[in-house]
């Protein structure tokens, strides 16, 4: 690991940023350019302490984990992500399928949306990178293991998943999950992840199984969901989707129709997401 490097890395690489690249208030008036410590350490998730241990060179050796973390908050690009993980002794990813690291124009579109819920999801179901509204609406995913960030998992092993969803609307969803992995299996046949993750659930659920059997064939693209809030109510939402180049990312965007009662529910969504009031 090349601490001092990596200190400096972190630092020109936190000065190139203002609040508006990543979503953050402009504040109060500042001294220097750039985004403040503390900033970056929220926008990983970490403790600030931690993170200016990195920046004094003193730190211990981060995660792979937090270097993914960190290459999010600092907006880096790939090859700018793989110089990171070089200076502190790790072999960046190097994925036959789908990569994890969310591109800046996707995270630059999703700070933007301040008052639309929105995330970033991986063509095999893994919850990337939320809004604050993303957060509010469907739980947070920062709180939950790694494994549980994948949709696809988590609504075939924990049933407390799909109660964001009316009874009546599961089957379809279920089945438009398994209906979309095929055809990422397919397109990408020698993906570790996705095989892993099929032949995972095919052992774990029956109902993943017998769907699987059935071999529908279905990319998910644009969409209309009813989505159950415990605070805010259910609220009929569009969900349109936008395709990183590779088509291995998609941002999807939660909204609704002016005048409805899913907007003004979606309105009032804001306010009690502030208040931390999310799905579990």
């Amino acid at each position: 690991m090349d601490r001092p490097e990596l200190a400096d890395f972190l630092r020109r690489s936190r000065d190139r940023l203002g609040p508006a690249d990543v979503g953050l208030g402009g504040g109060s008036r500042r001294r220097t350019p750039g985004l403040r410590r503390e900033e970056v350490a929220q926008l990983a998730d970490m403790s600030v302490d931690y993170y200016t241990r990195l920046e004094q060179a003193r730190g211990p050796r981060p995660s792979r984990q937090m270097l993914g973390a960190l290459a999010r908050a600092l907006r880096l690009t790939a090859d700018e992500r793989d110089h990171l993980f070089h200076l502190s002794g790790e072999e960046p990813p190097r994925d036959t399928g789908g990569s994890d690291h969310v591109r800046p124009g996707l995270l630059l579109i999703l700070d933007r949306l301040h008052d639309t819920p929105a995330q970033v999801v991986s063509d095999i179901g893994d919850v990337l990178v939320q809004n604050a509204m993303a957060s509010a609406l469907l739980g947070d995913v920062s709180a939950r293991p790694p494994e549980m960030r994948n949709t696809v998992r988590r609504a075939f092993t924990e049933p407390a998943a799909m109660d964001i969803f009316p009874p009546e609307d599961r089957p379809a969803l279920a089945r438009n999950h398994v209906a979309h992995l095929r055809a990422v299996l397919a397109a990408r046949p020698d993906d570790p992840r996705a095989v892993a993750l099929v032949t995972e659930l095919r052992a774990a659920s029956e109902d993943f199984a017998r769907l699987w059997t059935e071999h529908e064939v279905a990319v998910r693209r644009s969409d209309t969901k009813r989505i159950r809030h415990p605070v805010v109510g259910e609220m009929e939402l569009d969900c349109e989707v936008l395709l990183s180049p590779g088509r291995d990312q998609r941002l999807i965007v939660y909204t609704a129709r002016p005048g409805t009662e899913a907007y003004e529910r979606l309105q009032l969504l804001r306010v009690v997401g502030l208040q931390d009031l999310t799905v579990g």
